[in-house]
């Protein structure tokens, strides 16, 4: 099978054997997978001597099932996400802790997006806000984007910018307030909130040293929160932290079970009365909201390249004015 691996700072297409299936996990036939940028970006910038399997996003028909799997049978579609089990290749070998199955009326390629919805829907409830609060989204990639609508369909008073004058103006929603001067989404958000201040403030941008750290506790209320979803540090000014008893949390990809082994590989799900919305549980919630019509997610499935076209498409998305947000990759072609 063919599978995308980073190398060197540059992107190749290998060769490798089809996972054979094991207990509790199912294999996968590929038929969509999702380039994320953030993410997959910077991971090219830091690749060395080692191969590096690319990408968490897909989604595709299931091809066999392992012992133990009970939930979905072949010729199933499956939303799945989570490295090293989910990248770009023809074939995946995936926990049953980390798919949701599709129903059959929903647009594959929407689905594709799973790993980012997951990161998005876990976001948003790291915020704990109630609807009809206002939540600030800063930075519309995908990302940000996908937070946005996922907290407009939530009911909450949605505030966004972005200084891409092109991607702020993707969110064409009439409720979502967007902007591309953070001049004019101060302005934005003094005037809804009566001059009080956002509830949360949801960091999507990078960078090291940004001023955003210190920008966003001046555009939230008094004991209101800031949650870093991007590579951004977290280097905040105490005195403006403690005028407000701000709160400053970060959101850990997709939920409850990331990077945990026994939740991952060993395909292990937490009890559902303890730990309500683990990973998986945000993946089977984001296919909902996209089956339900609740978000949509077309604006970033319009760019679908084929499976050599990969290379090319990373250089493109090295631009992060650029509107295009994500490449849809299709293993049909």
């Amino acid at each position: 099978m063919k599978k995308i691996v980073a190398q060197h700072k540059q992107v190749q297409i290998i060769e490798e054997e089809i996972p054979l299936v094991k207990s509790n996990y199912i294999l996968v036939k590929t038929l969509y997978s999702a380039i994320s940028p953030g993410t997959e970006i910077m991971m090219l910038e830091a690749s060395g001597e080692q191969e590096f399997a690319m990408g968490y996003n897909a989604m595709g028909v299931v091809a066999e099932c392992g012992e133990g799997i009970t939930d979905v049978q072949k010729g199933d579609l499956v939303a799945c996400y989570g490295a090293p089990y989910v990248h770009h290749a023809e074939y995946l070998l995936v926990p049953k802790t980390l798919y949701a199955k599709v129903p059959e009326h929903v647009e594959p390629k929407g689905v594709a997006l799973s790993g980012l919805g997951a990161i998005a829907i876990h976001a948003l409830r790291i915020a704990d806000i109630q609807f009809g609060e206002t939540a600030v989204v800063v930075g519309l990639g995908v990302l940000g984007q996908m937070i946005a609508k996922i907290a407009n369909a939530a009911a909450y008073n949605v505030i966004a910018c972005d200084l891409s004058k092109e991607r702020a103006a993707m969110l064409t929603e009439h409720t979502i307030n967007t902007f591309s001067t953070l001049e004019e989404m101060e302005e934005g958000i003094n005037k809804q909130t009566n001059g009080n201040g956002a509830d949360v403030v949801l960091l999507c941008a990078g960078g090291k040293r940004s001023p955003l750290t210190r920008d966003c506790l001046n555009w939230i209320r008094n004991k209101g929160k800031v949650v870093i979803v991007g590579d951004l540090e977290p280097d905040f000014p105490r005195n403006q932290m403690f005028a407000k008893e701000a709160q400053i949390l970060i959101s850990r990809a997709g939920g409850p079970g990331r990077y945990d082994k026994v939740y991952e590989q060993q395909a292990i799900d937490y009890p559902y009365g303890h730990i309500r919305w683990t990973e998986g549980r945000n993946i089977a919630e984001y296919v909902r909201l996209v089956s339900e019509g609740r978000i949509d997610v077309n604006p970033f499935v319009q760019d679908v390249i084929g499976f050599h076209d990969v290379p090319e498409a990373y250089e493109e998305l090295r631009d992060k004015q650029s509107p295009v947000l994500t490449k849809i990759i299709n293993y049909m072609e």
